[in-house]
This record gives structure tokens, sequence and C-alpha cells, in this order.
């Protein structure tokens, strides 16, 4: 693995926590009344094309970062839809 890996890697991991506390909160709370689904919603889908474009280019890091990252902001969507019934 080269610099540029690694800086990939590192770059994709602090993005992939930074939703970790959000969720974490969520979880407890079940309160997602400030939160917006549109703003979730379009950093998922952008997110899904990152994984695609790492795919399509071979990419590594992106692939894996971004999947990671895909599969907690889905979480976190389906936490704003789940309980905002509540």
């Amino acid at each position: 693995m080269n610099f540029i890996d690694v800086l990939g890697f590192s770059a994709g991991i602090c993005v992939t926590i930074s939703v970790i506390p959000q969720i974490w909160k969520v979880w407890k709370t079940k309160k997602v009344k400030d939160i917006s689904l549109l703003t979730f919603s379009i950093l998922t889908f952008g997110i899904a094309m990152w994984v695609v474009y790492g795919v399509l280019k071979n990419d590594l890091p992106i692939i894996v970062t971004n999947s990671i990252s895909l599969s907690l902001n889905i979480v976190m969507v389906y936490f704003i839809i789940y309980y905002e019934k509540e």
C-alpha cells in the first residue's frame, strides 16, 4: 500500500466515522425531529455513487470506506423514517 492509498483510507475513515455519533444519539434517544431526511437521503445517494465510481476505477480505498459509509448512512435514513412516526 502506497502513501496515496493510506491517505485515501485515512480520509475515508474520517468521513465514515463522522456519522456514528449521530446514529448513536438517535438510537439512544429515539428522537429525529431536528434531523433532515432529505439531507441524509441526498448524502446516501452521493455515497452510493462514490461506491460505483470506486468500483469502476478499481480504487480499493474508495470502495471500502464508502461501502461502510453507505451502510451507516442507510441505517441513519432508516432511523429517521422509523422514529419519525413516534
